[in-house]
């Protein structure tokens, strides 16, 4: 089971993660991604799948042409 970050371990974590940031209000982190095209998008977002798969963490996304929205949570440790 994951161990959920309390606010400090959390700030100090995304102080080394560019383009991360806090979601309050889910209890999460989110980051954009902006890519050439769609196609670059897509790439990103199959190769993402593969390794999170493995790792059994399934990222919340979407994608709308070239930009992917990507927000993490840990539901087995409620947030």
């Amino acid at each position: 089971m994951s161990e959920k970050l309390d606010d400090a371990a959390r700030a100090e974590a995304l102080a080394g993660l560019a383009g991360w940031r806090a979601l309050p209000e889910r209890d999460a982190l989110a980051r954009d991604y902006v890519f050439a095209d769609f196609s670059a998008a897509f790439g990103f977002m199959a190769r993402v799948a593969l390794i999170a798969d493995k790792m059994n963490h399934h990222p919340e996304w979407s994608n709308l042409y070239n930009r992917v929205a990507v927000v993490l949570t840990t539901h087995d440790a409620v947030g």
